[in-house]
């Protein structure tokens, strides 16, 4: 009879029995008890996920050094396994998680020092625990940045690992890092974000094998089917190519989960992962994967639940700046002319249904610093009449058909160069058509999947690369150029440099206060939008589906991780 129930439910019913046998027989003769017995006990809540893929670990900063890749969903996953010092909510907020407070300048725990470094400090709650009962300690926090920063493993993660000097632990509940130089992220240390990925690991399990074997430690099966963190959920249950199973975890820092399982199916299709909404199988689809149109499909037809777009990410241009051809790109009034020729809105009203909102930075509004940077953004609205009026003050000539020239007399036109991707190769040729009508044309090219890992030929395309972007400006720097010299490593994609706008990236990681920070990012972000640095196109969607029984669950926003809150999700009554 007690075969279904949890050990808390088990402990309740004993304790029910116990107090009725003691209180004596009900002055009603019994008929309270009576009631009682008629009324059924409350069920367990039962979700179910999707994610488009078939994980191979559950550790999205270990998964690379593992040999293996990151599968849509498995952030979000890890976010329910595993909890950080601090969680990001949806509206870019670092809160407190682990943690009892949130490092910062007002509260004494973020310090300068007088000799160019910085110090942080963080207090662990009392209450927090792994999951198999074992208190999490500064221990643990130690032994993650160790992690972080061994060249050995490779694991390519947060910037701020290079910036951390030394990691104290005065007591068990107290973690003091000091840093080689201010860092505006600091107060992330250990907190899953779109730009951060390492969440604290249990020492007491695995730190052992990562000091006698690093091979074993990225293959460890701590990361698979015997993982423990600090989440709301644990593993229960793992099946490669079919499911897993998460329960409740009676003991997480902000109290017990009010869904008590949640199955998550792996699904590789997302026309299956449709399907099984529209069936009423799947509540919910974790991280990214669907496409645009399945997601104004099912805007319109599935009446049991809803579509949450998250802006997580910018479509745009990026132009050639070394070496471009033609060398006209270079001219700032050549790509503002090529902007301003691109209908952007009726784009996003025809291929996306409105969707999203037009791009005029990198920023979308859900960025936690779109309101601050408003007054600083250079905008471009469609206007033919302007774009050729930008490419007459070039000088430009025209030949018998209304194409603008390049010196040599032949007509200009630009590479428009993307990776496989259904939208943008159906964006391709309408852009073309647009840039015809003021004279000038595109050469559409669509990378083949066999070049996508060759570096020279990524970084050197001619005129334009047409893909999507973060918010990251420290891509903008000149020593993220791909080169020769650096074997074509590089992560700027256009390849510009600037040595002002260097200075200012670097005066915007090193302002703490947020006057001062706030300043040098919409410094960047006016000579970005004035010079075109980037021709935005529009806001990237991270589509979600959400069954209408399921609350307080939504799609991604800004910085945030979709299941930052999951302790919080539950069913209508």
């Amino acid at each position: 009879m007690l075969a279904g129930l949890s050990h808390t439910h088990v402990i309740g019913l004993v304790a029910l029995v116990v107090v009725s046998a003691c209180a004596g027989r009900p002055a009603d003769g019994g008929q309270a008890q009576q009631r009682s017995a008629s009324q059924p006990a409350a069920q367990p809540k039962h979700i179910v996920a999707a994610i488009r893929g078939d994980p191979t670990t559950l550790n999205d900063a270990i998964s690379g050094a593992a040999g293996g890749s990151s599968v849509a969903g498995v952030r979000e996953i890890e976010q329910l396994l595993n909890a950080g010092l601090g969680v990001i909510s949806d509206q870019s907020t670092l809160l407190p998680l682990l943690a009892e407070t949130v490092p910062s300048v007002e509260n004494g725990q973020w310090k300068l020092l007088a000799d160019g470094r910085m110090e942080t400090t963080w207090r662990i709650k009392a209450n927090a625990r792994w999951q198999d009962g074992t208190p999490f300690t500064a221990d643990d926090v130690a032994f993650s940045i160790m992690i972080g920063q061994d060249p050995l493993l490779a694991l390519n993660l947060d910037e701020y690992f290079k910036h951390i000097e030394r990691i104290d632990a005065p007591d068990s509940q107290t973690v003091v890092a000091t840093w080689s130089r201010p860092y505006i992220a600091a107060d992330m240390l250990l907190t899953k974000s779109r730009g951060h990925t390492l969440l604290p690991m249990p020492k007491h399990l695995v730190g052992t094998t990562y000091a006698e074997n690093r091979d074993a430690f990225v293959q460890s099966p701590r990361w698979g089917e015997q993982y423990v963190g600090t989440g709301p959920y644990r593993l229960a249950q793992w099946v490669p190519g079919s499911h897993l199973i998460l329960e409740a975890n009676d003991a997480y820092v902000l109290g017990r989960p009010k869904i008590d399982r949640i199955e998550v199916k792996f699904i590789l299709d997302t026309n299956t992962m449709v399907a099984n909404l529209m069936a009423g199988a799947v509540h919910l689809t974790l991280g990214r994967g669907l496409t645009p149109e399945q997601a104004i499909l099912m805007r319109t037809e599935w009446r049991e639940g809803r579509v949450d777009a998250g802006l997580q990410n910018t479509t745009v241009m990026f132009p050639q700046f070394m070496d471009a051809s033609p060398a006209a790109l270079t001219d700032v009034r050549m790509r503002r002319a090529l902007l301003q020729a691109i209908d952007r809105q009726q784009l996003v009203d025809v291929f996306l249904s409105g969707l999203v909102p037009v791009a005029d930075s990198m920023w979308s509004p859900e960025e936690p610093e779109a309101r601050d940077l408003e007054s600083a953004i250079v905008r471009y609205a469609y206007d033919p009449r302007a774009a050729i009026e930008n490419l007459e003050s070039m000088g430009l000539a025209k030949n018998a058909e209304g194409r603008y020239l390049d010196p040599s007399g032949r007509p200009l036109a630009f590479e428009l160069r993307s990776r496989a991707h259904a939208l943008r190769e159906k964006l391709q040729p309408v852009i073309k058509d647009e840039w015809l009508r003021v004279g000038l044309d595109a050469d559409v090219v669509v990378v083949p999947e066999q070049r996508v890992s060759d570096r020279v030929y990524q970084a050197t395309f001619p005129g334009f690369y047409f893909r999507f972007m973060s918010p990251d400006i420290s891509i903008f720097k000149s020593n993220s150029v791909a080169l020769p010299e650096n074997n074509y490593a590089g992560n700027n994609p256009g390849r510009y440099r600037n040595p002002d706008l260097d200075t200012l990236i670097d005066r915007y990681f090193v302002s703490i206060p947020k006057g001062e920070r706030m300043d040098a990012l919409r410094r960047v972000a006016a000579h970005l939008t004035d010079q075109l640095i980037v021709l935005p196109i529009y806001h990237e969607p991270e589509p979600v589906l959400i069954h209408k029984n399921l609350i307080h669950a939504a799609g991604r926003k800004g910085e945030s991780v979709q299941s930052w809150n999951a302790h919080l999700w539950d069913l209508a009554p």
